[in-house]
């Protein structure tokens, strides 16, 4: 496949099948961990790894390197998005609308001083994860029957103790003017019943937790999830956002335009699948949430494939409100917001 060229269709979400199957097996070691410099694999020209990268793109022709725990290698499947919002006016005004959304936020991008504004090509580790979440939650229906039964039933046996406790003490009137005490068989009737209908109330209360208030369901989603491959970017992770992957090409340093950056990673694929592992779990917990009030246990299993380098362009803006910083990450793709910081 040339680069450059579309790849296969594949869905945008976050759910659904994954887009990219596992890549092919690492490629050979290129130079030990420690290496200061190393060739391109792909047109032999110098990389010079600095201090702390994990991933650095060959600024000749574009080729992907990655630092493994067994060394440096090549990214076996790199990607790229093409950049659909280049102008920086028509990024303005989406900012602008953006931030001017709502009653409280009106004319919030005027009262503010735009600091830095800049596009660039970020790494992201695209990684493919199959969760299953098994939920164990309580039939909130049949509790709610249970509990009213309950209730009606401990209002007749309050009632009856109410009736007893009259009955009897008219009797110990009645005694008291007949030298006879009547009380106590009125007093043990109702003692019996109240006993009675604890122990039902007890087996009522233990049939609430019991298998038949249970119910047991299965949550399975298929995940792209995207990891940024920088540190200095982690605070702007996505959470739920997912790229349109339909629109990835294999990369070609060549489509890059003039004057954008291609920065380089120091996140590598291992950390990255560790880390969609918890985001995803994140999502499925969320998921599970929103559909079960009530839920007794929760366990996701997950399936974690290897990933692709996707280079994604990325607008970053930064403003000043009043002394309050305000960050936002946009998709130059699709100029969407990925994630934004001092707009609560």
């Amino acid at each position: 496949m040339k680069c450059g060229a579309r790849l296969g269709s594949a869905p945008s979400g976050q759910s659904g099948q994954p887009a990219s199957a596992p890549s092919a097996p690492r490629g050979p070691v290129l130079a030990p961990m420690g290496a200061t410099s190393l060739k391109c694999p792909n047109c032999g020209a110098p990389i010079s790894p600095k201090f702390g990268e994990m991933v650095i793109t060959c600024e000749y022709c574009g080729s992907a390197v990655t630092l493994n725990t067994d060394g440096w290698s090549s990214v076996q499947k790199q990607t790229m998005l093409p950049v659909k919002f280049a102008d920086k006016d028509q990024m303005t005004q989406k900012i602008h609308d953006l931030m001017d959304k709502g009653f409280l936020h009106r004319h919030l991008q005027e009262s503010s001083t735009l600091q830095d504004l800049n596009l660039s090509f970020v790494p992201y580790w695209i990684i493919p994860v199959s969760a299953r979440t098994s939920v164990v939650a309580s039939n909130e229906t049949m509790q709610l029957a249970n509990t009213a039964a309950s209730a009606a039933i401990w209002g007749v046996v309050l009632g009856g103790i109410g009736g007893g406790g009259g009955g009897g003490g008219g009797g110990y009137r009645g005694g008291r003017g007949g030298g006879r005490r009547v009380f106590a068989p009125s007093l043990k009737l109702n003692l019996a019943g109240t006993l009675g209908a604890a122990k039902l109330g007890m087996f009522m209360g233990g049939g609430m937790m019991g298998g038949g208030m249970k119910k047991t369901a299965e949550i399975d989603n298929n995940y792209n999830f995207p990891v940024v491959a920088l540190k200095a970017l982690t605070q702007y992770q996505p959470k739920n956002y997912a790229f349109s992957l339909t629109d990835r090409t294999l990369f070609d340093v060549s489509k890059v335009p003039k004057g954008i950056q291609v920065l380089n990673g120091d996140i590598g694929e291992e950390d990255a699948k560790n880390q969609a592992k918890t985001y995803v779990d994140q999502l499925q917990s969320e998921k599970a949430h929103a559909q079960y009030h009530m839920i007794q246990s929760l366990h996701t299993d997950m399936d974690v494939a290897d990933g692709e380098l996707l280079h994604a362009p990325i607008w970053f803006a930064k403003y000043d409100h009043k002394g309050k910083p305000i960050v936002l990450i946009l998709d130059a793709n699709t100029g969407f917001p990925i994630n934004a910081m001092g707009l609560e």
